[in-house]
Formats: structure tokens, C-alpha cells, sequence
């Protein structure tokens, strides 16, 4: 992946600026830029794809929390003036993305959850991942894919040198932690923008009935399945995922420029 990453003041990000429309991508709790490869990839000549690193190992210890998150990207769309965004946002990322869209709904254009957390998540609970224990993290970072080999090393060792970090580990399980407090199911009928819902079928962390859940409480919502598929649809079927976007993103646009 040759994308550069930027950095202006305590912002680290990736800029393609392909088009006039923005579309901000929000990673996960263990999420690497690699994540969203093949969304940059389709997306980042007709958009300006952006995707800030979100600082989940660098807030201080009492900043540590979703809204402390939130507030980095609503800093973010500030320090970069952009006027409007359309938000995607996977695992942890969609609920930072609910989360934003929820205190900002004049600047978001329309919302894209794969696999949020946000209602229901089944993930580490309160203890910490096993240290030191390689085919451990190889085994739970396998786990979020319906195909195994989806884990590539490069992942695996990403993963496992965050749970080696004690100060890392920390920030993880408090973030973790804050995710669970932070529910939206009472506000989710608030959100007035398109959002598009995609799935996978076999998803152990955010289960379907999940996406169900977030379809049926958001008003105007639209949701896709993916088979044999776990919880990072854009990295196990990036030509399905990228097809359900760049449709949705179409759709949106297109009314958008008529009305």
C-alpha cells in the first residue's frame, strides 16, 4: 500500500484528495491502515478518501474513552475545514462514527457501519488478551475472519506487539471498556442520513442480529449480508464491499446534486 501518511500538529492521516466529496474512514481497536486498502484503492481517484489515525495509544491515560476519540476526529474535520464527510467506520470505528454523526448531523452526508460495536459487542470482556502467548493472538486475531488466512503475519505481529505493550494493553482495555458504557440504541433514531449496513454472516464480535438491531432502529437504513464472511467485510470481500459503497455512495450523490 504506498499511501503516505501526513502529519499536521497532533494529527497523523492519509489524504488521496481524488474528488470534492470526502470520505472519512475510521478504523478499529486493532486496526492497521491495510484495513481499508482496497476501499482506497477504488475510492481514493474519484473522492478525497481520508483516513486519520485515531490516537487510541496516545491520549493520555484520563483521556482514554470514546468521547476522547471523537473529539480527535471532530478536531480533525475542524483542523482540515472540511465543510461535510460521508463516514465509514468498522468495529470500534463504527461506533466513533455513530458517535460523531449523533453530535454532528449538519456535517455528516450519509453513514457506512461494517461490523460496529454500538449496541452489542462480543469481544475481550474486562481481562486482558494472554501476553507473550504468540499462537494465542494468532488464534483471536484469526478468529475475526470467516477464512483464517485473512490473519497475515503482518497483522498477527501488529496485534500481538500492541498486547505486549503494557501501556498499550492498558489504553485498550479502557477503550474497550468505554465502548461497552457508550450504547446508542436510544439515539439511533435521531440519525436523518442515508446509512448503508454491510455485514458479514459469519461475525463472532458483532453477530447479525446486531446489524438487524442497528437496521431496524435506524430509520433510513439499508442492510447487507455477506456470506462466508467475519467481522472485516471490506478485507475478506473488497469487490462485494466496494460494489454495496460505491452504489449507496451513488445513490447518495446523485439526489443529492438533483435536489
Amino acid at each position: 500500500m504506498n499511501y503516505e501518511i501526513q502529519t499536521e500538529g497532533k494529527f497523523n492521516y492519509i489524504e488521496t484528495r481524488g474528488g470534492n466529496e470526502n470520505l472519512m474512514l475510521l478504523h478499529g481497536l486493532f486496526g492497521a491502515l491495510s484495513n481499508f486498502e482496497s476501499i482506497l484503492d477504488e475510492f481514493g481517484k474519484r473522492f478525497n478518501v481520508i483516513v486519520p489515525i485515531l490516537p487510541i495509544y496516545e491520549l493520555p491515560i484520563r483521556k482514554v474513552s470514546l468521547s476522547g476519540l471523537v473529539d480527535h476526529v471532530e478536531d480533525f474535520v475542524k483542523f482540515k475545514k472540511y465543510k461535510s464527510v460521508h463516514v465509514l467506520g468498522n468495529s470500534l470505528g463504527g461506533h466513533i462514527s455513530l458517535l460523531y454523526a449523533l453530535a454532528n448531523p449538519k456535517m455528516v452526508r450519509s453513514l457506512i457501519l461494517t461490523g460496529s460495536s454500538g449496541l452489542f459487542e462480543n469481544a475481550m470482556g474486562s481481562t486482558f488478551p494472554r501476553r507473550g502467548d504468540y499462537q494465542f493472538i494468532k488464534t483471536k486475531t484469526e478468529s475475526t475472519f470467516y477464512d483464517p488466512k485473512v490473519a497475515t503475519k503482518e497483522l498477527v505481529d501488529e496485534v500481538f506487539d500492541i498486547v505486549n505493550d503494557r501501556n498499550k494493553a492498558i489504553r485498550v482495555l479502557a477503550t474497550a471498556k468505554s465502548a461497552i458504557r457508550h450504547n446508542v440504541g436510544d439515539r439511533l433514531y435521531t440519525i436523518k442520513v442515508p446509512v448503508l449496513l454491510i455485514w458479514g454472516n459469519q461475525d463472532d464480535i458483532t453477530p447479525p442480529f446486531v446489524a438487524e438491531k442497528f437496521a431496524e432502529l435506524i430509520p433510513n437504513s439499508r442492510l447487507y449480508f455477506v456470506d462466508k464472511c467475519g467481522h472485516a467485510p471490506m478485507m475478506e470481500h473488497p469487490q462485494l464491499f466496494n460494489q454495496y459503497l460505491n452504489s449507496f455512495l451513488e445513490n447518495v450523490t446523485s439526489k443529492e446534486t438533483t435536489a
